[in-house]
């Protein structure tokens, strides 16, 4: 079993930064996908970014490329998420998930989730 723990979220002005972390125990995630998705009011829980276990590739949302990076440290089994230009369409609730295969976009993919942290852009 694999226990993910966001931090870093918060409130925020609009076109500043954050930055999500997510830890991993219970088990190693080096050869785990990793990935960031969201939840607004209302909304259905959409992806926002994937890395594979290396770190050498990594696939965004069309609504957060340019602006967020996801990045990760498998010696710290832990992933992350810059967060820059923020926007007000980017309140959400922030989850990480993980997977023991190759990277998804879709949240039914994902085996392990952690239990989300809020980030709220004010305008």
């Amino acid at each position: 079993q694999v226990q993910l723990v966001e931090s870093g979220g918060g409130l925020v002005q609009a076109g500043g930064s954050l930055r999500l972390s997510c830890a991993a125990s219970g088990r190693t995630v080096s050869r785990y996908v990793m990935a960031w998705f969201r939840q607004a009011p209302g909304k259905e829980r959409e992806f926002v970014a994937v890395i594979n276990w290396s770190g050498a590739s990594s696939t965004y949302a069309d609504s957060v490329k340019g602006r967020f990076t996801i990045s990760r440290d498998n010696a710290k089994n832990a992933a992350y998420l810059q967060m820059n230009s923020l926007k007000p369409e980017d309140t959400a609730v922030y989850y990480c998930a993980a997977r023991g295969a190759w990277t998804d976009v879709r949240t039914t993919a994902y085996d392990y989730w952690g239990q989300g942290t809020q980030v709220t852009v004010s305008s």
